[in-house]
């Protein structure tokens, strides 16, 4: 028995001892959290380890005569690959297009839709479902669209005169990555919108009427007012979304499978490859883990820059 208990006891006998209520409180809370604790061992610690576990050894799916430790000769395979560089390149592009745009747009929405204008409603629940629509159809959908013998985008520019015949958006290597990146943008802006515009209802109307008497105008109120107070909201939107597009694959997959001639081989595609297609599940591993390290170091890099600004 607990000294304590023990005193409990003897200065309150007969009484429960209230130290035995906060051990079996603390039992019950850490029942409750043992779910939670479990799920993270089995789906994300487990992987995680075996990932980098599997990058430091020969692994082939198919082959398994291949195995044994491999130190860093998975990385340096790797790195030498002939579209390492070209797809870190393409991630980074990808990425960055990709963010930008769907801030720019969000907060635009976001503001417009924020305003007391007739049928908001109605405009606020529409915004949402390129966001609710599965990534494979929205991909598929946006594939016959732009294709150049019957995609209805090229027919409404031909018509429009904004291009003189149709053109194979995905089909070439200059424009491949840059579409992929508009369907992109278009598919998660809502994301931001419904985001931003909860942050604009804790804006402080008082505020801004304040500055409008003083004589600031829109623009002014809004950087000096507005956007300083959706910082929190934005930063942690995004740093989400650089995760999420940097390592996601379904979309450019469904879309141009890395095509043409890789020109939109992302590294997350390139993991798809190697595992995939060459079976090779040590080099696939190795480009993961650097692919982690990579979002660590950008991570880190965002938030200490971002928490010097904020202090």
């Amino acid at each position: 028995m607990d000294i304590r208990e023990t005193i409990e006891n003897r200065t309150y006998p007969g009484r429960k001892s209230p130290f035995g209520r906060e051990r079996k409180t603390r039992l019950i809370a850490n029942l409750f959290v043992l779910p939670a604790l479990v799920f993270f061992l089995l789906l994300i610690a487990y992987p995680l380890i075996t990932v980098i576990w599997d990058s430091f050894h020969f692994k082939n799916l198919v082959n398994k005569t291949i195995h044994g430790f491999a130190g860093w000769d998975n990385y340096k395979e790797v790195i030498q690959h002939e579209n390492f560089w070209s797809s870190l390149r393409y991630t980074v592009v990808w990425t960055v297009l990709s963010v930008i745009g769907e801030y720019l747009l969000g907060i635009i929405s976001a503001v417009a839709l924020n305003q007391p204008l007739k049928g908001r409603a109605i405009f606020r629940g529409i915004i949402i479902i390129p966001w609710v629509v599965p990534i494979v159809v929205a991909g598929l959908t946006w594939q016959w669209m732009l294709a150049p013998d019957y995609g209805i985008m090229n027919i409404w520019m031909v018509k429009l005169g904004i291009i003189d015949k149709p053109y194979y958006w995905l089909g070439e290597i200059n424009t491949a990555l840059l579409t992929v990146t508009f369907v992109n943008i278009w598919r998660s802006f809502p994301f931001y919108t419904i985001s931003l515009l909860a942050g604009l209802q804790s804006v402080s109307k008082e505020m801004i009427e304040a500055a409008a008497i003083d004589g600031a105008g829109v623009t002014k109120r809004f950087f000096n007012i507005v956007l300083p107070q959706l910082k929190s909201v934005s930063l942690v939107l995004v740093f989400v979304h650089i995760i999420w597009t940097a390592i996601n694959f379904d979309f450019i997959w469904v879309m141009t499978e890395g095509g043409p001639f890789n020109s939109t081989e992302t590294l997350p595609v390139m993991i798809y490859r190697y595992a995939m297609k060459e079976y090779d599940v040590g080099a696939a591993s190795a480009l993961a883990s650097m692919m982690l390290g990579f979002m660590m170091v950008a991570f880190l890099l965002l938030y200490v820059r971002s928490a010097k600004k904020i202090a």
